[in-house]
């Protein structure tokens, strides 16, 4: 179950008790769930019922125990727990990680991704720097103070954040006029969109393929997932998630990767996004050598299951970057 995916369950829950007249409440929008606090437990946490607990004249903890017995019956979900003053703790059943892997693998980069958000064309077609620059280009090269605040905006309409009208970004301007020239488009969209709003941009290093360059270390992660499946090909098996896969750090990069993009999106905040990406691709670095049978080990269900995991995180590195308008070569 993705969070996506148990954000709806948690919200069906509340309409149900709203139906059956164990709560009175308007049903909200969206219900957001997040990685559980100290003190909490399971997979995922949800603050609904505290959201929900004045409108409905009763205590956090009682809303949350309305919740809990809907959510007990869901499927997917394994145990509900409520914890502090309110919160539900979700632990989801077995299997929901090769159902997380199957959902990524059937979107592909643009799981996690705004309904209107599309793959940007930089992605497919790198420009041809030496040829008509392409609008990314036009807008890096723009000769003025507000370049960063631009690109930005650019981006934050990717992810479905549109600014309103007036509406100013806070961000400080780029450090030179003639970035995505020295840069090249990549780097120079990279070094604007990973620095908060409060910093100024790091541009140094940023060409350099070592893994201190955070830009090479997603770039390259997301080579290695198309790698690994060209090297599973050769041996004769394809990706499938049969079999549960020993990897919480990079299983739960994945999972988070929604609620990342959601995240950077409504505090205006891409750099948020740029340390997500980050995170997916040190943990799927640190993944990738028990991907591939060793000497003559043959290909299992275990390898398949591990390929699998391994190209979903290299979905989301790609729906990632694209959403920068950053490519993401299939070689580096």
């Amino acid at each position: 179950m993705t969070p996506a995916e148990l954000s709806r369950t948690v919200r069906h829950a509340v309409c149900r008790a709203v139906e059956d007249g164990a709560l009175r409440v308007a049903v909200p929008e969206t219900v957001r769930v997040e990685r559980p606090r100290p003190g909490g437990s399971g997979h995922w946490a949800s603050n609904i019922a505290l959201r929900l607990a004045r409108e409905a004249g009763r205590s956090a903890a009682e809303v949350a125990g309305i919740l809990g017995r809907h959510l007990e019956q869901a499927p997917g979900i394994a145990r509900v727990e409520v914890t502090g003053p309110g919160f539900l703790n979700l632990t989801l059943a077995d299997g929901s990680q090769q159902t997380l892997v199957r959902s990524v693998l059937a979107q592909g980069p643009a799981y996690g991704l705004p309904p209107a958000a599309e793959p940007c064309a930089h992605d497919a077609e790198p420009c041809a720097h030496d040829a008509e620059p392409c609008a990314h280009d036009a807008e890096s090269r723009a000769h003025d103070g507000e370049l960063r605040e631009r690109v930005w905006g650019e981006t934050l309409a990717r992810m479905g954040a549109r600014p309103a009208a007036g509406e100013r970004l806070g961000v400080v301007p780029a450090p030179d006029q003639e970035l995505a020239v020295r840069l090249g488009t990549d780097a120079a969209r990279w070094a604007l969109l990973a620095a908060a709003a409060h910093d100024r941009p790091r541009t140094e290093g940023l060409l350099v393929q070592h893994e201190r360059n955070p830009l090479f270390r997603v770039r390259y992660a997301h080579a290695r997932a198309h790698a690994l499946a060209r090297g599973a090909r050769a041996l004769g098996f394809a990706a499938e998630p049969v079999a549960p896969v020993d990897a919480p750090a990079l299983t739960a990069a994945v999972a988070d990767h929604p609620a990342a993009v959601a995240d950077a999106a409504r505090l205006r905040a891409p750099d948020r996004l740029a340390r997500h990406l980050e995170a997916v691709a040190d943990a799927l670095l640190s993944f990738q050598h028990t991907v591939l049978p060793v000497g003559d080990e043959k290909p299992s269900a275990a390898h398949r299951s591990r390929l699998a995991l391994a190209e979903a995180a290299g979905a989301v590195l790609a729906g990632g970057l694209s959403l920068f308008g950053i490519s993401a070569p299939l070689h580096l």
